[in-house]
């Protein structure tokens, strides 16, 4: 079963096992849906019974966990979906963990893979690595990027003279 990061605990809020979570999702609502999240690496089963959104940041109660005491060790812990529960998304658009990995083909050719994305107000920005380790950027535009294909991991893209 894979798992799917959706905040980080930065904090308790108040003596009553409340949990301050920076939001790491595009939806902090999404706290608010009523499915299985899972804390820490040992993916520890919670239900979510209350939250709110405040200043960017979700202020969550767990079900069961009525202290401070009780929730004390998962500040600085991860809160995990399933994979299955992930929102659907629109059409062109993806998930950064999905696209993390992909190999960037330009005319056939492999030119290296997406090390990470950059968001930006205007488009996102693929982070890529080449064959011979050095970095490189293409805009998330449909000029440069011509296909994604999930299901093989590769996206094509059209590259001018000097992006690699």
């Amino acid at each position: 079963m894979e798992f799917v990061k959706v905040g980080y605990i930065t904090n308790t809020h108040g003596i009553k096992g409340d949990l301050k979570v920076y939001p790491l999702t595009d939806n902090p609502n999404r706290f608010e849906d009523d499915i299985d999240f899972y804390l820490d690496d040992e993916k520890i089963k919670v239900r979510i019974i209350k939250s709110r959104l405040y200043r960017g940041l979700v202020y969550i109660k767990l079900e069961g966990f009525n202290n401070i005491n009780e929730v004390l060790k998962f500040k600085g812990k991860y809160i995990y979906i399933k994979e299955e529960d992930r929102m659907e998304l629109p059409e062109d658009t993806y998930y950064i963990s999905d696209l993390i990995g992909m190999e960037i083909i330009n005319d056939s050719k492999v030119v290296g893979y997406i090390k990470d994305v950059l968001i930006n107000s205007k488009n996102d920005i693929y982070l890529c690595e080449s064959k011979n380790k050095k970095e490189f950027m293409i805009p998330a535009v449909k000029e440069f990027v011509k296909e994604i294909d999930l299901k093989n991991k590769k996206v094509y893209v059209e590259l001018i003279e000097g992006m690699l």
